[in-house]
């Protein structure tokens, strides 16, 4: 019954007052302004490099740009809250100047980078704490009235792998998301993207294991989005690099979409874009 619901339902974004429906699987392209992030070629550090990566993925067809200026990687250095922002808020400015009908997201879990990236152009908050780590960010998104990514993780970055015992893990994943999207619900917001997380507080198997059951968490009642793009997930299982694993992203992307993802946050969006319309060719 689950599979045979995986696409009847039609979700839909509200974002600067347009529905932005989600029958058919989108794109979000990472834009990455930090210079450690795990997939070396994805670094921008210039407004020409990011204005170039985000016309490039508009036009392969991206419906949404992620930028994130803090990487959440394992064991990642932190970063100061100023030094996000600076990293952040002039690219959106200019993103959102020169690509006025782009979907921006802000890649932030502190409520402060979030509220001042929406009012710098940004239109969605992507957040992998899920609200954890800002207790003030769910009342913030309700305040703004963008669409949230919620995702799951357990800890913060620096210690999330610490924090993998699970007894069954795509029931406690399915029930954070049933608790956090209820605290959210409370509060007046029910523009929710959830995010299972891969990479997050979960080993190699346990990716595994949570991805061939993704199409449970469509019981939550939002649509999800999957990022598994070149991640250790595989790249360690193949025993190569994030330089190398594209074709085994497009793989598992392939199995996300028939599992019901409905976006695919992504590094290279004209190869997502072609997963996507293979799928759809198969699926009508």
């Amino acid at each position: 019954m689950i599979k045979d619901s995986l696409f009847s339902r039609n979700f839909s974004l509200n974002i600067k007052g347009k529905l932005v429906e989600l029958n058919s699987p989108k794109i979000m392209g990472i834009l990455n302004a930090t210079p450690d992030s795990f997939y070396k070629n994805s670094r921008t550090a210039t407004e020409t490099q990011i204005l170039s990566n985000a016309e490039k993925m508009l036009k392969a067809g991206a419906t949404f740009l992620d930028i994130g200026g803090f990487s959440t990687r394992p064991n990642a250095k932190e970063v100061a809250e100023e030094d996000e922002l600076n990293r952040v808020i002039p690219f959106i400015e200019k993103l959102s100047q020169t690509f006025s009908e782009a979907y921006i997201s802000i890649d932030t879990f502190r409520s402060k980078v979030a509220k001042e990236a929406i009012n710098a152009g940004a239109s969605i908050i992507n957040d992998v704490s899920g609200g954890q780590a800002d207790e003030a960010m769910f009342e913030t998104v309700t305040k703004l009235k963008v669409p949230y990514v919620l995702m799951h993780m357990r800890g913060t970055p620096a210690n999330m792998m610490a924090n993998t015992s699970y007894e069954n893990i795509i029931l406690e994943v399915t029930k954070y998301f049933v608790e956090r999207t209820s605290q959210l619900k409370k509060l007046g917001h029910s523009d929710i993207i959830i995010d299972p997380g891969f990479g997050f507080s979960k080993h190699l198997a346990q990716n595994y294991e949570l991805l061939n059951g993704l199409n449970h968490l469509h019981t939550v009642g939002f649509p999800v989005l999957v990022g598994v793009s070149r991640k250790s997930m595989i790249y360690k299982l193949l025993k190569t690099t994030p330089e190398k694993a594209l074709n085994g992203t497009n793989i598992l992307n392939f199995a996300s979409l028939e599992r019901g993802a409905r976006i695919l946050r992504v590094h290279d969006v004209k190869e997502a874009q072609e997963t996507i319309e293979l799928f759809s060719a198969i699926q009508n």
